[in-house]
């Protein structure tokens, strides 16, 4: 049986409700303070074949102009994909339970015991560890691009100027766009 054949299967069977909130808690447990979107790339189309590459980044890219995390945004569509509108709400639930959970209690925990100085080093661990989980999704969803010298240039640059020059979003945008446009621009056959 060809991996084509397992995608389709996948599709004709969408997964039940409990399974698909069961993998999305799963993914809001363990993923908390980042990397969500790997997970959900390893969960929706590695381990379950839910969706394909291509339908991942399709929704990826539509999660990214919705109001809203990406993360959740993507477990709405992908929920709506698989199962509508039942399936978006669970894998939803299921995706921000954990957190919520989590932030609640350590609000509370916080809010008994800020001026402690254990509490500091925690939140610069935490944060530590959320930035290396976004390299990572990063890295991961852009694999194809670090293979590219005009791709690599632009990322570079980007980070240039918003990391070393402290650029906000919208300068850094005005001026990586156009660079991008013209490295990127159709080129005529002869």
């Amino acid at each position: 049986m060809t991996l084509g054949a397992n995608i389709s299967v996948a599709k004709l069977t969408p997964p039940n409700l409990s399974d698909l909130f069961l993998q999305f808690l799963m993914i809001g447990a363990i993923s908390f303070g980042g990397g969500i979107m790997a997970y959900e790339r390893i969960l929706l189309v590695e381990k379950r074949q839910w969706l394909s590459s291509d339908e991942f980044m399709a929704y990826l890219a539509i999660s990214q102009t919705m109001p809203g995390l990406n993360s959740v945004n993507m477990a709405v569509l992908s929920g709506d994909h698989l199962r509508g509108a039942l399936g978006a709400f669970m894998a939803t639930i299921g995706l921000i339970l954990p957190g919520s959970v989590f932030v609640l209690g350590m609000g509370i925990l916080y809010a008994s015991a800020s001026d402690h100085p254990l509490a500091n080093l925690i939140l610069i661990g935490i944060a530590a560890a959320a930035s290396g989980l976004l390299a990572a999704i990063t890295y991961r969803i852009g694999e194809d691009n670090w293979r590219h010298l005009k791709s690599l240039l632009i990322i570079v640059a980007t980070f240039l100027l918003m990391s070393i020059a402290k650029l906000s979003l919208p300068i850094v945008l005005l001026i990586m766009a156009p660079v991008a446009i013209y490295l990127y621009r159709p080129r005529q056959s002869a």
